[in-house]
């Protein structure tokens, strides 16, 4: 699939898409009607999604093939979401194959169709993106503010869980940052002190690390470009955060800190089971090598008996639920989608941009989420590729950031 330029797209399909990827499993129960509590949001948004975007296909021109597109990691990964829900069929009998097989479902479909939104131009829908998940993270945190801590003192917002939470937040701080390149206007950046007070009152652990660990690693990425003025603005930002941390934070925060960052962290060592977790699901890897215990498997052979919903850990799942065939199809959907946005492709910039969001989400998911709440990975993952392989209307290579 080639294109040469593409019309702006319509706004409608990214709205709608974008709501769907962050409101997570939203059932009318969790807004009060429990008589509704089979109709799931995700289902609906995504229908009237794809016809938005039906629509905006169609009224795009013919494109014009000039050269091969490297798409063979969305091939790959399409190829590892079927074998997730045909694992299914093998699955213990205790394993919640229906739920599963829906959350599977309307992720692939939303990743594929965001990968086809974004094909119609990369510039708008990327920068419309960061946008709408900039607003999304401020919503989250006042939210999460107003509602007051949750259980063992974490914070959260609209029904979802902190760990999920955090990576709201986390994505608003690369999303200012993003627009702040894009629009070259330092006002966004603002909001970040926000972000990361709400990060913190998360509680999340692994993903405050993840974050830092991106954050290092995009310093260290553009270290030969960083200019007195960039090095002053961002120690400037940081500074303003912790003063506006320190002033604004609930008086649970201090609490908070003390209790899950310094004594259960640093003092007693406390991962949250985390290890146990990991050992049982990697037990399982190694007594179903080849196609794992099927969808679901752990919960259906070790959480229903210990309360574990899941192993904390995407790779780990993969890899007791699917075995080697899984891990394979995943490593190749991954291989392949880094050679495609290696070097940034047509637009370092905003390529580099997706892949932070994506390696931030997917470090995430190393330490908490089951397969669904990975999809933001996908997503931006889907981003970076459209913007690293569809040619500019102008046929011109984007300039390198900073």
């Amino acid at each position: 699939m080639t294109w040469v330029w593409h019309p702006r797209v319509l706004l409608a399909p990214g709205l709608v898409l974008i709501l769907v990827a962050i409101g997570g499993r939203y059932t009318l129960d969790r807004a009060g009607f429990t008589d509704l509590a089979w109709v799931d949001l995700r289902v609906i948004g995504l229908a009237v999604g794809l016809v938005a975007l039906t629509v905006d296909v169609a009224r795009r021109p013919h494109a014009e093939h000039t050269r091969d597109v490297r798409e063979g990691w969305l091939v790959a990964a399409t190829l590892f979401f079927v074998f997730q829900i045909a694992s299914g069929l093998w699955a213990p009998e205790a394993a919640r194959v229906g739920p599963q097989t829906l959350d599977l479902v309307l992720m692939a479909a939303l990743i594929l169709a965001f990968y086809l939104y974004a094909a119609g131009d990369p510039d708008a829908v990327i920068r419309t993106a960061f946008v709408l998940f900039y607003v999304a993270a401020i919503l989250f945190a006042l939210a999460a503010l107003a509602a007051g801590p949750g259980e063992q003192g974490r914070y959260s917002a609209f029904g979802g869980g902190p760990n999920v939470f955090v990576r709201i937040q986390l994505l608003g701080v690369i999303s200012a940052i993003a627009v702040t390149m894009l629009s070259g206007r330092k006002l966004p950046l603002v909001a970040i002190p926000l972000f990361l007070l709400a990060a913190v009152l998360s509680g999340s652990r692994a993903g405050l690390l993840a974050g830092m660990v991106v954050g290092a690693a995009a310093l260290w990425k553009i270290r030969a470009r960083l200019r007195a003025g960039v090095v002053v603005a961002v120690v400037g930002v940081l500074a303003v955060a912790a003063g506006v941390i320190g002033l604004l934070a609930p008086p649970a925060f201090t609490s908070l800190f003390q209790e899950r960052f310094v004594e259960q962290t640093v003092q007693e060592r406390y991962l949250s089971d985390r290890t146990d977790i990991w050992g049982a699901a990697w037990r399982l890897a190694v007594e179903h090598p080849v196609a794992g215990t099927g969808l679901d498997g752990f919960y259906g052979t070790v959480g229903v008996n210990q309360r574990v919903e899941y192993p904390h850990n995407y790779v780990l799942g993969v890899a007791a639920e699917g075995g080697l065939i899984g891990i394979g199809l995943l490593a190749a959907a991954v291989l392949l989608w880094m050679a495609t946005v290696r070097g940034g492709g047509l637009r370092p910039r905003l390529t580099g941009l997706a892949v932070a969001a994506a390696v931030l989400v997917a470090l995430c998911s190393l330490f908490s989420g089951d397969y669904y709440d990975a999809r933001l990975f996908w997503l931006f993952a889907a981003l970076a590729a459209a913007a690293a392989v569809t040619p500019s209307r102008a046929g011109k290579r984007q300039a390198a950031p900073l």
